[in-house]
């Protein structure tokens, strides 16, 4: 496998780990997981699309794949760590896409719980992208992911860095975003807690998706009120205490039975 070349040029895994912050490491292991998850539930798009997680300290360094590995083969080690315009810090052998950061960079420097920021391609998350209506409340996972969600109409490849301004905008306190025509993307005060956030989301569009093939005028419409009280039921800082309390470790014990390697 492929890993990133690190300060010394050896490529080595322990040279890695030994030149990074303890918390730095515990973050590369945590992004590397949700690298591996979003292959696991099918969500990858071969090697494109982005997550990133900033990485503690002054610096605003952040982490993110290297361009030419598949999700499944990500590992700590092999992360890549970048700046604010998504340029190498340290020498790598793989390429790295700065374009493809646009719209990271844009939340990491200007949103205060974006620690870590994840953008998929999913045939459902294009799906309800598409449509004129966004995500409709008929499910209980769509009421909980729209409690939170804005949208961002969309303005061709993400290359032009004046767009970054209109997304922060856009995505203003919430914690979910549809990108218009797009895809889907969540934001978080760790991996953990953005990874569930994009769980639910992804989940209320596939499950969107599905029904709307019964048709539009056959769905039965939730009581009145109900979003509301989902909404009130489902605080930012309770979603953040079900993932880093108990979703994202189960997580990660699901992924050290699968294949621990994430964690090298």
């Amino acid at each position: 496998m492929a890993t990133l070349m690190n300060d010394n040029g050896t490529g080595s895994d322990e040279h890695v780990r030994a030149s990074v912050s303890e918390e730095e490491w515990q973050v590369r292991v945590d992004l590397a997981a949700a690298y591996r998850l979003v292959a696991h539930y099918g969500w990858d798009d071969l090697i494109f699309t982005h997550l990133s997680a900033r990485v503690p300290g002054p610096e605003h360094h952040f982490l993110i794949n290297p361009y030419d590995m598949m999700f499944e083969e990500i590992t700590a080690s092999s992360l890549v760590k970048i700046d604010v315009d998504g340029m190498p810090v340290i020498p790598t052998s793989h390429p790295v896409n700065p374009a493809g950061f646009t719209i990271h960079s844009a939340l990491h420097m200007n949103c205060e719980d974006a620690h870590a920021v994840m953008h998929l391609h999913t045939p459902a998350g294009q799906a309800v992208s598409a449509m004129e209506f966004g995500l409709l409340p008929h499910t209980q996972t769509a009421m909980i992911a729209g409690s939170d969600i804005a949208y961002h109409d969309y303005e061709g490849i993400a290359t032009d860095l004046e767009e970054r301004d209109r997304l922060v905008e856009d995505m203003g306190d919430k914690h979910v975003m549809i990108l218009r025509n797009h895809g889907t993307l969540a934001i978080g005060k760790s991996v953990g807690e953005c990874f569930l956030r994009l769980y639910f989301l992804e989940r209320a569009c596939d499950a969107q998706v599905k029904m709307l093939s019964a048709g539009l005028e056959s769905l039965n419409n939730p009581p009145q009120g109900t979003p509301e009280k989902v909404k009130a039921q489902t605080p930012a800082a309770g979603v953040a205490m079900l993932a880093n309390g108990l979703a994202w470790p189960a997580l990660l014990r699901k992924l050290d039975r699968i294949d621990p390697s994430f964690r090298t």
